[in-house]
């Protein structure tokens, strides 16, 4: 059973469009068309606007932490080309990083598994992908772009959560695909998988918290209003599932922290939690619509 806890009178002037709990779940990072990144303190069910980061010149689309080992760092993208990266440092957010290498809107961004090191992929719409490196030999951030990863466009990524088998991570693109990228020994990026099942522009991915070193697996959702589980046992080929076709535009798929409970929003306006049982079969366990109390 799902209740809404709270809602966020964010005092944005525009459309929202991410809003991202930090770590330990006591700061809220929210962005929006305003162009306005604005960070609240969570505390007892009640928000405090605790800063308003000015930067972007068109809408923000994307926010999202870095580990609390690194410090407060907060990563923006935008449809202004730029991804900014942030950082707090006595009670004060400060710009510490600017990438403009895109020539499109970039729609989104994802740090990998903190025992990588600080590092940031960016999907864009001029259909590359950026990977930034921060290097502590240096003390600056190193860019690996990923040209012609998706054409049209890349709408998301998402990184493996297992470090074992080396940086991996997932992206959807406008094309239909859904790729998964790995870094080489030389430590440049390549394609180690293209995933069809898809009819339409994948507009999110997601991939699921290990669940053993020989299972692995993703989401992906799309405007072809379905959304597609992928599983990889034991080092194999991706192995397709659709999870359900829903009635409208599916924009995001998110796991849970154990990798077991799948979150589906959309077009229809609703929010659906899905579980898979133990004959590998997926079961919709809660339907929410947004703004309201539990159903079903």
């Amino acid at each position: 059973m799902v209740t809404v806890q709270s809602t966020v009178d964010t005092g944005h002037e525009d459309m929202i469009h991410d809003a991202q709990m930090d770590f330990y779940g006591t700061r809220l990072a929210t962005c929006s068309s305003d162009r306005l990144v604005k960070i609240f303190d969570v505390k007892d069910g009640t928000q405090t606007l605790a800063a308003e980061l000015r930067g972007h010149e068109g809408p923000v689309w994307q926010v999202a932490w870095a580990h609390p080992r690194f410090g407060n760092i907060l990563a923006s993208c935008s449809y202004d080309r730029r991804v900014i990266i942030w950082q707090e440092g006595g009670g004060q957010w400060s710009k510490i990083y600017e990438y403009t290498n895109h020539d499109s809107s970039v729609n989104s961004v994802a740090w990998a598994p903190h025992e990588q090191g600080l590092i940031l992929a960016c999907g864009s719409s001029d259909g590359a992908i950026s990977v930034l490196t921060y290097t502590h030999t240096n003390y600056q951030w190193e860019a690996e772009k990923i040209n012609n990863a998706h054409t049209i466009g890349c709408n998301s990524v998402s990184w493996c959560q297992t470090t074992s088998g080396g940086k991996r991570f997932v992206s959807g693109g406008c094309d239909s695909l859904v790729k998964v990228w790995k870094e080489g020994d030389d430590g440049h990026w390549t394609e180690e998988a293209k995933l069809e099942a898809h009819s339409d522009w994948v507009r999110d991915t997601a991939w699921a918290a290990s669940l053993g070193p020989s299972r692995q697996m993703i989401a992906s959702c799309s405007q072809d209003r379905r959304v597609v589980i992928w599983t990889c046992k034991d080092g194999g080929a991706w192995v397709p599932k659709v999870l359900h076709t829903f009635e409208d535009v599916v924009w995001h798929v998110s796991w849970s922290v154990s990798g077991n409970i799948l979150a589906v929003s959309g077009g229809d306006n609703k929010v659906s939690l899905w579980k898979e049982t133990l004959d590998e079969q997926w079961v919709c366990i809660s339907d929410v619509q947004k703004g309201a109390g539990a159903q079903g």
